[in-house]
């Protein structure tokens, strides 16, 4: 049945995956001109991430923060009124349209349109030494949304996400996509 319902997974995703390309193609052609005319830098933003067994996928966003922010600042982590998200940058996360790239990942077959969010690869400490609790969330595909993100998003705990994450994985395991 696990099989089948990844099979079925899969399948919506690639559906999905064709008729958001079609839809969002202008933003595609048009966000990254935006990007470009107002900051200095590339138009994506490149940031190894943990998937589905630990594994490291490249993951793919529209940049929205200054050219190598990771490097400077809080590091990975932003706040309110962080200098260094640009003034697109603002917009596009408050959309979201940042995450489109994403939908590359999802091609990739690195990433599922649903599922817990991939964390970026040294954020947990080492993989191999995670507690059980940590590591259930990665037997399963990443997603671009989870129901962490539904749940509350940056407005909930990191314990609350891992609990949501653990959830969507229970119950994928036992309902399959429905």
């Amino acid at each position: 049945m696990y099989k089948i319902s990844m099979l079925c997974k899969r399948v919506f995703d690639i559906f999905f995956l064709l008729v958001a390309l079609i839809v969002l193609s202008p933003i595609f052609l048009i966000l990254p001109v935006i990007i470009k005319l107002d900051s200095k830098g590339t138009v994506f933003f490149k940031q190894n991430r943990r998937g589905l067994n630990g594994r490291i996928f490249t993951m793919y966003k529209f940049r929205s923060m200054t050219q190598d922010a990771e490097q400077s600042g809080a590091g990975i982590f932003n706040y309110k009124g962080d200098p260094r998200i640009t003034r697109v940058g603002q917009i596009i996360r408050n959309t979201s349209l940042d995450e489109l790239p994403q939908l590359v990942n999802v091609l990739k077959g690195d990433m599922s349109l649903v599922g817990p969010r991939p964390c970026v690869t040294y954020e947990l400490g080492d993989f191999n030494s995670l507690n059980k609790k940590y590591r259930k969330r990665f037997q399963a595909i990443p997603g671009i949304t989870g129901l962490a993100q539904v749940s509350g998003r940056n407005n909930i705990s990191w314990e609350k996400k891992v609990e949501l994450d653990n959830e969507y994985i229970d119950k994928f395991v036992k309902w399959g996509i429905f």
